[in-house]
This record gives C-alpha cells, structure tokens and sequence, in this order.
C-alpha cells in the first residue's frame, strides 16, 4: 500500500470509530434521561458503587475530578433520590455519600441493560472475529494512553 492509500484507510477506519461513538453517546444519553440521569451523574454512582459509602472527597480523588464539581453532582443526585448524605459512624464530623434503594436500583438496573446490549451487539459475532475487534480496541487504547489521553475508569 501507498502512503496514500494508508491515510484513506486510517481515515477510513477514524470515521467508523467515530460514529460509533456518537451513536452510542446518543443513545446513552437517551436511555440515561429516560432515567433522570446525566452522563456525569451516572459516572459518579459508577464510582460510589466501586468504592462504597464514603465521603465527597473520596469520590472527587476517585473520579480524577474537583470537589466542588462532585458536590454539584451529589446535589443533584440527592434532590432526584438516587443518594443520601448520612454521617458516618466511624467519624462524627465525617459524611458519607450513600446509595439510596433508587440509586441501587438503578444502577442495577443500569448493569443489566449492558449486559443486554453487549449481547446485542456481539452474540451472533463469530468467536474469531470478536476477539479480533477486542484485541484491535485494546491497541486503540493502548495508543490513547501513550498520547496522554486519560481514563476515566
């Protein structure tokens, strides 16, 4: 192949990434509304559900993000009822952000619709070709990581 026909293909193979990613922000967001989710607010019950009860600042070095920023997600995730704030027992002046029975619910729920989709997506894939498109996205990620790109997970 020519340098050429490299760039075409590269360019080629971008393009799909791409529009596989608006395609699945896209209906993300819509399944997460539905909910009475935002993508961020999703990402912090992903986090309090790895870690557990804890405080905000916990949640904040967890998320890579600022404090400040996850006391408005938590604002807004406790006036919709999927947490609470409640103190901690070990440590009177400490506050724990905490699931409430609708935020694990969702969040289970919220497990089981991947589960589904990934079915979706990839059951009738042939075993080959799905280890094949694993492997390719690693190396994808591989590279975003050597270029600084970060992680939110």
């Amino acid at each position: 192949m020519t340098h050429y026909e490299d760039d075409a293909r590269f360019a080629a193979a971008l393009d799909r990434i791409l529009l596989l990613t608006v395609m699945l922000n896209d209906d993300m967001n819509r399944g997460l509304a539905a909910d009475g989710l935002t993508p961020s607010r999703t990402s912090l019950l992903w986090t309090l559900r790895r870690i557990g009860p804890c405080p905000q600042k916990a949640i904040a070095a967890a998320m890579k993000i600022s404090p400040r920023t996850v006391t408005g997600l938590v604002d807004g995730l406790v006036a919709t009822g999927f947490v609470t704030r409640e103190p901690s027992p070990a440590d009177r002046r400490a506050v724990l952000v905490t699931f409430t029975g609708k935020g694990t619910a969702a969040v289970d729920s919220l497990i089981e619709q991947q589960r589904e989709f990934g079915r979706q997506l990839f059951a009738t894939m042939p075993p080959e070709r799905l280890a094949g498109l694993e492997a390719g996205l690693d190396d994808v990620l591989a590279t975003l990581h050597a270029l600084g790109l970060r992680s939110p997970f």
